[in-house]
């Protein structure tokens, strides 16, 4: 058997984190087993479906990195199978016309829930063949009055359903359209679907879709229902309230490769292996491993593991992603060094690339201003000697590499016979604008030697600024 797994988002808003494990988990095994990984875009809800979350949806999952076989499919272009299907169930008295008016069902369930029954359609129109002429109707499935659904979880182990708790669902509303649960079998069933990986708020729905593929005499699939994600605050992560977009970890700086590793522990593990390379995630995973209990997101355990991603990866591949926030910070890095090597020199000294854009600006471009609180600890009349001297050294050297530079700083320290920092923090502050860089030989040689000889004469100015104020 091939295994064929699927993601079946709805585009009623972006991908959050719980699809984007769910989506995880479903590729990760497809490729595990040497299968195929189906996109489908569940668009059933026209009302609040929209272009915009679809476009959120495709480009989240570009993001990640969580490529496709086939697909994105999409429901509201497969109406006419449904209808076909559904005529069928009908012309075989597996389905029926039901005449109920919304309002007088509510009322029904109204009186049920004040009984402390569970509120449900009651069959009225099951069996009934005096069909009004002219009345609206919808399509219900006949629901199976006797036995039990058993769903083969990967997760949970069987599940066993009673068919007395089902009652029978509509499966074509009253304005013709088709509705989820009958979209979702047709679906899988062509699209051959062996494994349903999803959350465990769809396990209601699954003795549901069980009993129509079987109607249908189409086969079972396997599942995996996956417990929830909760937030920081313990509260279940919700699309419609608080769970964070995946496109928002991009924004706020993260690697696609933290948030993956960090998503795939969010529930399944190998033994206490923490870092995870998306090669170790195919050989590794499995379904079976996935626990039934919630996960905490941990906004903490994600920033190291980004931390670590940043310092880890090739530099080549950090950039890949880190030009998108130069580019949104506006900073041309064309014009300065290679980004990976600013990477290379700054990736022990930030959690984000956010941070890394942010902190890396003066290697592109000139500072407006000095920092207000290392300027008035650095920048003083006694740092002016020095930044003479060491401008006059710089200026000089004829081969420009860290171990020159180093050098000349060292050399303007013994000649002023002062320690390495009463000339390091002046030419720091002059040169990055602020008493923050990695080493002054790493941080010199990524920029040229005229821009540095500006700067110094700019801290120089800015001193003789303040002895005359």
């Amino acid at each position: 058997m091939t295994v064929v797994t699927r993601f079946a988002p709805s585009p009623t808003g972006y991908l959050h984190v719980g699809g984007a494990r769910t989506a995880l988990y479903s590729w990760l095994y497809a490729k595990s087993q040497g299968g195929k990984f189906v996109l489908r875009i569940e668009d059933t809800d026209i009302e609040r479906s929209t272009q915009a979350a679809i476009d959120a949806i495709l480009e989240g999952m570009q993001w990640l990195g969580l490529d496709w076989d086939d697909g994105p499919y999409y429901q509201t272009k497969r109406f006419d199978r449904y209808n076909q299907l559904i005529d069928q169930l009908l012309a075989e008295g597996k389905a029926y016309k039901c005449f109920m008016p919304a309002a007088e069902l509510d009322a029904i369930r109204e009186q049920q829930m004040a009984k402390g029954e569970k509120p449900r359609y009651p069959g009225t129109w099951r069996d009934r063949t005096d069909h009004p002429e002219g009345q609206p109707f919808a399509i219900r499935f006949k629901t199976p009055l006797e036995g039990n659904v058993t769903i083969k979880d990967h997760i949970r182990g069987d599940i066993v359903i009673a068919n007395e708790e089902l009652d029978d669902l509509i499966i074509r509303r009253t304005d013709g359209a088709p509705t989820y649960n009958f979209c979702v079998v047709v679906d899988d069933w062509d699209m051959g679907i062996s494994h349903v990986v999803r959350g465990e708020d769809h396990i209601n729905n699954t003795p549901r879709q069980i009993n129509i593929l079987q109607a249908l005499g189409a086969p079972i699939p396997e599942y995996a229902h996956v417990s929830m994600i909760l937030g920081d605050d313990g509260k279940k992560l919700s699309k419609r309230t608080n769970a964070v977009g995946v496109m928002e970890f991009r924004d706020d700086g993260y690697l696609p490769q933290a948030l993956l590793n960090y998503l795939v522990r969010l529930g399944w593990s190998h033994g206490d292996q923490e870092i995870f390379s998306m090669e170790e995630m195919i050989e590794l995973f499995s379904l079976d491993a996935i626990g039934q209990s919630a996960s905490a997101f941990n906004t903490d355990k994600l920033i190291w593991l980004n931390q670590h991603y940043i310092k880890a990866l090739p530099a080549s591949e950090v950039a890949e992603h880190a030009k998108w926030h130069f580019d949104h910070q506006g900073i041309d890095i064309s014009k300065g060094p290679a980004l990976e090597d600013v990477i290379t020199a700054q990736a022990d000294r930030v959690k984000t690339l956010k941070e890394l854009a942010a902190i890396s600006a003066y290697f592109y471009q000139e500072y407006d201003e000095f920092d207000e609180k290392a300027a008035k600890k650095h920048l003083r009349p006694v740092a002016k000697e020095a930044l003479i001297l060491v401008q006059t050294k710089l200026a000089a050297i004829a081969d420009w590499n860290p171990e020159t530079i180093h050098a000349a700083i060292n050399e303007t320290a013994e000649e002023l016979d002062v320690g390495m920092g009463k000339v390091g923090m002046p030419l720091r502050v002059a040169v990055t604008g602020s008493g923050n860089s990695p080493s002054l030989d790493v941080t010199l040689n990524l920029l040229n030697q005229a821009k540095i000889e500006q700067r110094i004469t700019k801290a120089l100015k800015f001193i003789a600024n303040r002895e005359n104020s």
